[in-house]
């Protein structure tokens, strides 16, 4: 995975709240072997009718957010069941960033595993950035390091996350990465004589 530390993107929103995985990744879609392929089926009943044809009215298919790389969504977003798929669609898009009020822990490891900075932050800061995104090209940069997102209008705000998925993002570590960064030691270990001989 790519190292995470500051990125700069174009915010689309998603005003919804409790967004389960079987949205994100409708289960027809799950068959499919390879971890890459999913962005196009994101939201596929949002942003398509029964015929295929793109919905208007869905930020996905407005030509405003093509190129978006943060989401900013409802609280609870990524319910429902465990599917990992949910995040390798949200990523295969190209988002990279995902604010919103709370998330299903289940989906929010997997974000982190799959080098996808999940915010949290609190409902009244979401809107203000929803509403923001909804009536422009509206663009916010993250900085992980110092935990902040501002934009260059004077917003500012502050995000908590735990040093471990914060470390994991940084250095674009999965966890086989992390027990790679101990490799020394486990050569070391492994070259002990073994007492129980």
């Amino acid at each position: 995975m790519e190292p995470l530390r500051t990125h700069q993107g174009l915010v689309c929103p998603l005003n919804r709240t409790n967004v389960d995985t079987d949205q994100i990744i409708p289960k027809q879609f799950l068959k499919r072997i390879e971890r890459t392929g999913f962005g196009q089926f994101l939201f596929y009943h949002w942003r398509f009718d029964d015929n295929g044809k793109p919905r208007p009215d869905f930020p996905l298919n407005d030509s405003k957010y093509k190129h978006a790389s943060i989401l900013v969504a409802g609280e609870n977003f990524g319910c429902g069941s465990s599917r990992e798929h949910a995040p390798w669609a949200v990523q295969d898009f190209g988002f990279k960033i995902i604010i919103a009020p709370s998330y299903a822990d289940i989906f929010k490891n997997n974000c982190v595993k799959n080098g996808i900075l999940a915010i949290q932050v609190s409902e009244e800061q979401v809107q203000t950035i929803m509403k923001k995104a909804e009536s422009e090209e509206y663009t916010l940069t993250v900085n992980l390091e110092e935990q902040m997102v501002y934009d260059n209008e004077g917003f500012e705000i502050n995000f908590e996350i735990a040093p471990y998925p914060k470390q994991m993002l940084l250095n674009g570590w999965d966890e086989i990465g992390v027990t790679l960064s101990y490799e020394e030691k486990i050569k070391q270990y492994e070259l002990k004589p073994n007492l129980a001989e």
